[in-house]
């Protein structure tokens, strides 16, 4: 699983850089602005945003993200007791937060309830069906008696349907989630993705809703 950080207490970051380094792929920013220049060129499965930072905060960037249709989980990290700040972070799109001061083993909970959440746990398998089992660390799709690779993007846009199961995905929220802001694709590279998905795990996996995007069952 790689997570970007984003805290700018000097101190606290190496803490918890060294800490989240011991079991996951990590990745940090002081600010927002270095937030997008690590999404210019890396895919996170988490982020942890501190609330207080300084210029944009942490609320204000994830509200920037979400309206960008970037789903990523998000732990919001927080110093104030005023419930408020809390009823915003989880209306913006936050799955979970963590109240300073804390220890690290809770935060390290929290990463592995995130994992479990949204089944991205680190070397997982995933099961496709019956005869089809998928593993996204090696971009893989087993059957009975084949293994089938898959290009990253296709390996990252099944993974992206899986985490999001039952949920109308539009060609844009795959643009921002899957392509790099410098290389995004047109909607028949799109299709032709889907196409190939659907030849591999089945034609009923991946419904296509007209005018609105896509749908994983």
């Amino acid at each position: 699983m790689k997570i970007l950080l984003m805290e700018d207490d000097a101190v606290l970051s190496d803490i918890l850089l060294d800490f989240i380094a011991e079991s996951w792929d990590v990745d940090y920013a002081f600010n927002a602005e270095e937030v997008y220049k690590n999404l210019e060129s890396n895919k996170y499965d988490l982020f942890i945003f501190d609330i207080n930072v300084a210029g944009k905060n942490g609320l204000e960037l994830l509200e920037e993200l979400r309206d960008f249709n970037n789903t990523t989980p998000t732990i919001i990290i927080t110093a104030y007791t005023d419930t408020q700040y809390l009823k915003k972070a989880f209306k913006l799109g936050a799955h979970d937060y963590i109240k300073k001061p804390f220890e690290l083993e809770e935060l390290h909970a929290r990463i592995q309830n995130t994992q479990k959440l949204f089944n991205i746990e680190n070397n997982s398998e995933i099961y496709i069906s019956d005869n089809l089992m998928f593993s996204p660390e090696l971009r893989e799709i087993k059957s009975d008696d084949n293994i089938i690779s898959l290009s990253q993007k296709d390996n990252d846009i099944l993974l992206y349907f899986i985490n999001n199961q039952q949920r109308v995905i539009s060609n844009e929220e795959l643009m921002q989630n899957i392509w790099d802001f410098n290389n995004i694709p047109s909607d028949a590279t799109i299709r032709s993705h889907i196409r190939t998905l659907r030849e591999i795990i089945g034609k009923d996996k991946i419904q296509t809703l007209r005018g609105l995007g896509y749908k994983y069952e």
